[in-house]
This record gives structure tokens, C-alpha cells and sequence, in this order.
């Protein structure tokens, strides 16, 4: 891996962090000018948005307990952080001290990042599926990691209005804003949902520790918000019947498809994910889609594709629809609508 497309990486990810984490983008700033800590990047798996697979890395140490004085400016670990200005050579210094421990990490670690508050843009789509076809939904998540997003139907949604969307007893309750000039069709009540499946390479285990601190590590240290969210579905996803499957999500699709139900509409989908595809695998997907819309109708959500907006693409009674649902947050903060 490059040092030059590495300090390209951090200096984009240290924009993406702007007015979300203070620390995040000052430290990607530095490391993009510091060749020490660039080297050490370039020990990460082949495919993984590096910023935040060092960051993760750093984080689930500390969260682990190792004992440095860098931990001092994590608004996760301690109440009052100390201000990040001062805070670069401590984080240097953490690298250092535990640099065998951060290689082994960035090796094996993939970035799984299970953000609930996706679920806010989702929920339009699948309440627009719904209403078009009137079937119930069999899910499949591509890049589930723990399957979180799969119980998009048992959460609830506040849209900037008064109004309750989704499963309004549920204690999961996402807002986000609707930017821009159109508001999307909304079910008052989740649409019904007949099976959900989720693959992934790596199956993120919420039962096991290991696997459970590694995805808050991922989260970043100011957002309490997120973490608490990440928390609250966690401990509702142990409660729900939901099938994880470890492999390649892309590959096995045909056979998932299959022992899916007749009367229901198929949905694949997958936020934040299709940027770590290769092109072969991105078209091999797309190819599997038309396939099974040849026999029954199938729709397609993704972002990060072919380019950073949220799609909607289907095939109902093996006609091919392909639609352009807007922009969105990558933490799902907010969303424009353009259907």
C-alpha cells in the first residue's frame, strides 16, 4: 500500500469528519504528513477504508484497558477529555508502544460498522416497495455484519414532525432529517416482513465480547448517540429470529433466493458496503439481480456503488425499474428524497 494514497485517504477522511469529530479529523490531518504512522498503515487488509480501521483499532485497545495517557482525550473512556490539541504525540506514542498489537488488528479486523440510524432512509424504501407491490418483504443483507439493520421494522422513526413512524412501541427510535423539497411516502406501521437473512465474510457474534467491543470501537468517540443506539438494538436483536450466514454474500445469493417464499418480494440491500466490491463482484451482483427478476420480483437498495447515492432498482414482473432515491449521511443524520 502507497504512503501517498494513504495520505491521500487520511486527508479525505479527516474532510468526512468535519462537524462529526473533532478528534478524528485533527489526528488525520497529522497522520497524513507523519511517514511513521503512514508505514504502519500500510499493514492493513487490502480493501478496508484505513482511517477508519487504525482508529477502530486504537479504540478497542483502549476500550480493552491498556493503560496510556491517550485515553485521556476519548470522550468515550472519560467524562471530561482533555483538549485535542496536545493530544497527536500521545497518540503516536500509543502506536509505538502497542504497534505489534495495532498490525495484528489492521490485518485480521474488518471495518463492519453496524449504524442503526440508517435504518431512517431505509425505512422509506421499503415502505415505497411495499405499497407498490403489497407482498411482504424477505430480506437479505449483504455486509451484515451483526444483522442490526435487518430489524429495520422493529424500530421506530421521527421524521421532524410529530409523528411516529414504524414500531411505535419499540425503544429504538431513530430521527433523522428529510432535506430538501420532497417528504417520502411513510407507512404508519413497519411493513411485514416475512424472513431475514444477512451474509457477511466475517459474522459479527453481539454474544461475543470480543465481537461486541470491536463494533463500538468502530463507532466514533463523540457520538454517544450512536452508541447508545448500537447498545439498545443489540440487546433487542437477541430477542428476534434473524439468520446469519458467514461467506460470500454476492456468490451465494442465488441459493438464499431460493429458499425464500413465493408470495414474497425480494429485497437485497446493502448501505456503506459496495465500496470495499471489487468492479467483478459489483457486476456479478448485478447479474445474479437480473437473473432472479427474470422469475419474480426482486429490488436492489445500495449506496457507495457506482457512485456515494442511495439507489432503488427492481424488476417487477421481469420489467426492469431503476431509480435514484437521493443523497444521505453516512450515519444517517440525514436524507434527501428525489422518487
Amino acid at each position: 500500500m502507497k504512503k501517498t494514497q494513504l495520505r491521500q485517504w487520511f486527508k479525505q477522511f479527516a474532510n468526512d469528519c468535519q462537524g462529526s469529530s473533532e478528534l478524528y479529523e485533527y489526528w488525520s490531518k497529522k497522520i497524513a504528513d507523519d511517514d511513521d504512522l503512514l508505514e504502519l498503515c500500510s499493514h492493513a487488509r487490502e480493501g478496508q477504508p484505513v482511517p477508519n480501521l487504525l482508529f477502530g483499532a486504537v479504540h478497542y485497545l483502549l476500550l480493552k484497558g491498556k493503560d496510556h495517557l491517550l485515553k485521556e482525550y476519548y470522550p468515550s473512556i472519560v467524562s471530561s477529555p482533555r483538549a485535542k490539541e496536545a493530544s497527536f504525540v500521545h497518540f503516536k506514542d500509543f502506536c509505538h508502544v502497542y504497534r505489534e498489537e495495532i498490525i495484528s488488528l489492521l490485518k485480521v479486523k474488518l471495518v463492519q460498522t453496524n449504524e442503526v440510524r440508517r435504518c431512517a432512509y431505509l425505512y422509506p424504501c421499503f415502505c415505497l416497495i411495499y405499497e407498490r407491490v403489497k407482498k411482504p418483504l424477505a430480506l437479505i443483507e449483504i455486509g451484515t455484519s451483526a444483522g442490526l439493520q435487518l430489524l429495520w421494522d422493529k424500530y421506530s422513526y421521527l421524521y421532524g414532525t410529530d409523528e411516529v413512524y414504524g414500531d411505535k412501541q419499540s425503544n429504538v427510535r431513530l430521527e433523522s432529517e428529510v432535506k430538501g423539497g420532497n417528504f417520502p411516502f411513510l407507512l404508519p406501521n413497519s411493513p411485514p416482513v416475512t424472513s431475514r437473512v444477512g451474509v457477511d465474510l466475517h459474522i459479527n457474534d453481539l454474544s461475543d465480547p470480543e465481537d461486541y467491543l470491536w463494533l463500538k470501537a468502530l463507532i466514533w468517540p463523540e457520538h454517544h448517540d450512536r452508541r447508545e443506539r448500537f447498545e439498545l438494538a443489540a440487546q433487542y436483536f437477541n430477542k428476534q429470529p434473524v439468520k446469519l450466514i458467514e461467506g460470500d454474500g454476492v456468490a451465494l445469493l442465488p441459493s438464499i433466493v431460493e429458499q425464500m417464499t413465493s408470495d414474497a418480494a425480494i429485497c437485497i440491500f446493502h448501505t456503506h458496503v459496495a465500496n470495499q466490491m471489487p468492479k467483478e463482484m459489483k457486476l456479478q451482483l448485478i447479474e445474479h439481480i437480473k437473473s432472479i427478476g427474470r422469475h419474480r420480483d426482486v429490488f436492489h437498495i445500495y449506496n457507495n456503488m457506482w457512485d456515494q447515492k442511495l439507489h432503488l432498482d427492481c424488476y417487477i414482473n421481469g420489467v426492469e425499474y431503476t431509480d435514484t432515491v437521493g443523497e444521505t449521511d453516512g450515519h444517517g443524520r440525514w436524507f434527501t428524497w428525489e422518487l
